[in-house]
């Protein structure tokens, strides 16, 4: 803290303006520097070279005990001011970086922001009642634009791409299945060959997704034949159009766990059904994480085993 050797250091530092009140405010040179975490030579040296810098006296020690110098008594009083300042301002540098390092910024797609994160933050929160949360629901395509621009620190999208400069860690793996109305003529089977939905409307994700691409593989392998009347972006959407009886759609099986409760909705398994929709956690190599971002992952991955 105190470096009487190097002499290019500034004289001047907050230090030893701390020291003189603190022996100023203590009348002793020995409790000053004890309280310092320094010997009493050094806090005499210490001082000693602020009066050489100064060019002043500020402590009397032709008398005993020793007494401030009108300079000193000037000087103590503006130093106490300063150094209060620093400690107010350097309380309220550290309060605004543990903030910041409590907080979580967070990218998810629709499907499973409005799903499955709301309730892990309020999880989280209970456990960590430091952490704050900034959540935005996004396009796939976006949440990874906001990765790579660091716009947030942890996105969460389906069937993660791997990237040069992404870190990629596997989360849910969420089973497909035909989605359609309580109506409908599959509606009460417990399971249906995927060939059963052949010659039926379909309504579809939008064609540069990647649930499209697995969804268009998994109806080519299986020999189905559909006709595809609509498509959208977005889970909500395709639930909103197979409800009022549009067509049906294949979907990830939470995706539709409050529908299937309400009764506005029906799922049914896939026999022997190997599609499944992988959920990801994504965020960029070379951001340094803050300890509350690597706990929440770590609860993420441990909320899903």
């Amino acid at each position: 803290m105190f470096d009487l050797e190097n002499e290019t250091k500034p004289i001047m530092q907050i230090e030893t303006l701390k020291l003189f009140c603190d022996i100023a405010r203590l009348s002793s040179f020995s409790k000053a520097a004890k309280k310092n975490g320094i010997t009493q030579s050094t806090a005499s040296q210490t001082i000693n070279q602020l009066e050489k810098h100064l060019g002043v006296q500020l402590i009397d020690r032709s008398q005993r005990p020793w007494k401030l110098t009108e300079e000193g008594t000037i000087f103590n009083n503006g130093c106490k001011h300063l150094v209060d300042d620093f400690h107010e301002l350097k309380n309220k540098v550290q309060k605004r970086h543990e903030e910041l390092n409590s907080l979580i910024r967070v990218a998810s797609i629709y499907s499973v922001g409005l799903r499955h994160m709301k309730n892990s933050l309020n999880i989280f929160s209970e456990i960590n009642t430091k952490a704050e949360f900034s959540l935005k629901y996004l396009s796939t395509k976006d949440v990874y634009k906001s990765i790579l621009n660091d716009e947030v620190d942890l996105g969460i999208v389906s069937f993660p791409k791997p990237q040069r400069e992404l870190q990629t860690e596997m989360w849910k793996i969420e089973q497909m299945i035909l989605v359609c109305p309580p109506e409908h003529r599959l509606s009460r089977q417990k399971q249906i060959a995927p060939q059963q939905i052949s010659g039926e409307k379909f309504i579809g994700f939008s064609n540069d997704l990647e649930i499209r691409k697995q969804t268009d593989r998994f109806i080519k392998m299986k020999e189905i034949d559909i006709e595809l009347t609509l498509e959208f972006d977005n889970v909500e959407s395709i639930k909103r159009a197979v409800e009022i009886g549009t067509g049906i759609a294949i979907l990830p099986a939470p995706t539709i766990i409050q529908e299937f409760k309400n009764k506005t909705l029906i799922g049914v398994p896939f026999i022997n059904n190997d599609f499944v929709r992988p959920l990801g956690i994504i965020r960029r190599k070379s951001k340094r994480m803050n300890k509350t971002a690597i706990e929440f992952i770590k609860f993420l991955k441990e909320e899903s085993v």
